[in-house]
C-alpha cells in the first residue's frame, strides 16, 4: 500500500514533536522544517535536545508525540536515503574490527544482514575511504586509530549508502584543524551535489562560515532559517541565556517585527 507524502518538496519536517525523559520533557513541541540542498546547523546549550532530536527524527528514541518526514515519507520508508554519523563518543572503539569493515557495515541496509558483501562492495568502500582519506588505513584496526581518523571513518561508512539526507552528530567535536577543515569540505560537496547536510554543532564563531541554514534550540524552537537571518545576538540570548558571552561581530536585528515574521517558527 503506498503512502501519502506530506511535504514533499522538504529535506525534513518535523511537526509537534515532543519528547521525555522519566517524565521530563527533552523536547517540547518541536516544529521546523530543512528544505533539500543546504548544510544545515543545530545550535544550542547543553541539555538542549540536539542529539535527542537527531536521534527522535531517525527512531532511535521514542517520542511522546510528533509528525516527522523525509522528503515526504516516514522514516521507515525513506532509511535507505539517509545517513547518520553518530557522536563518536558513543561508539564502542575496541570492537574488533577495520576500518574498511566498518565502511561495509554502511551497506548492510542495501544488502541486508544475510547476504555477504562482495567485491563490488569492498570497491565501494574503498572509494568511500579515499574521499576522507583514509584509503591507507583500510587494514587498519579501528582502536588504533586516532579520534579524528575515527570520525572519518564514520563519516565514510556514511558515504557509502549514498543517502540523500546526512545527519551527523557533532562531526567537528574533539578533531584536529585539517580534520575539520576535511570533513566540511565533504559535506559542501554533498550539498553542493543536491544533498541536505544536518549537523550538531558545537562552535558558534564557525557557523556563519560553514553553513546556510540554522535551527536554535532549546528545549523547543527558538528560530529557523537562513543563517544570514537567524544568527542574530537576540536569538543567542534567547537561546542560551547568561551561559555565553556572545561574540562582538553578532549583528543584531534591526526590524523586530520583521525578523520576527521572517524567523519564528509556526504554531
Amino acid at each position: 500500500m503506498s503512502e501519502t507524502l506530506h511535504e514533499p518538496n522538504l529535506a525534513l519536517h518535523v511537526e509537534d514533536l515532543t519528547v521525555s525523559y522519566h517524565g521530563k520533557p527533552v523536547l517540547w513541541d518541536i516544529d521546523f522544517n530543512v528544505p533539500p540542498g543546504v548544510m544545515a546547523a543545530i545550535i544550542g546549550p547543553n541539555g538542549a535536545g540536539k542529539s535527542t532530536l537527531i536521534k527522535s527524527v531517525l527512531g532511535l528514541v521514542p517520542s511522546v508525540a510528533g509528525h516527522i518526514t523525509l522528503h515526504g515519507l516516514s522514516y521507515r520508508r525513506a532509511r535507505r536515503r539517509v545517513g547518520y554519523v553518530p557522536q563518536r563518543s558513543s561508539v564502542d572503539w575496541d570492537f574488533p574490527t577495520t576500518a574498511l569493515d566498518v565502511v561495509i557495515m554502511g551497506l548492510y541496509g542495501r544488502l541486508g544482514w544475510l547476504k555477504r558483501p562482495g567485491r563490488r562492495e569492498r570497491n565501494e568502500a574503498m572509494q568511500a575511504l579515499e574521499m576522507v582519506g583514509m584509503q591507507d588505513f583500510a587494514t587498519r584496526q579501528i582502536s588504533q586509530l586516532s579520534g579524528g581518523q575515527q570520525q572519518r571513518v564514520f563519516l565514510a561508512r556514511a558515504l557509502v549508502q549514498k543517502a540523500d539526507v546526512y545527519f551527523l552528530d557533532e562531526p567537528m567535536a574533539g578533531v584536529d584543524a585539517t580534520t575539520e577543515r576535511a570533513i566540511v569540505d565533504i559535506l559542501r560537496r554533498l550539498r553542493d551535489e543536491g544533498k541536505t547536510v544536518i549537523v550538531v554543532h558545537h562552535d558558534l564563531q564557525t557557523v556563519r562560515s560553514y553553513f546556510d541554514w540554522l535551527v536554535i534550540l532549546n528545549v523547543r524552537v527558538i528560530a529557523q532559517g537562513p543563517v544570514e537571518k537567524i544568527y542574530t545576538a537576540e536569538h543567542l540570548r534567547r537561546a542560551y541565556g547568561g551561559q555565553i558571552a556572545l561574540l562582538d561581530d553578532v549583528p543584531t536585528i534591526t526590524d523586530d517585527a520583521t525578523s520576527r515574521a521572517e524567523t519564528e517558527p509556526l504554531s
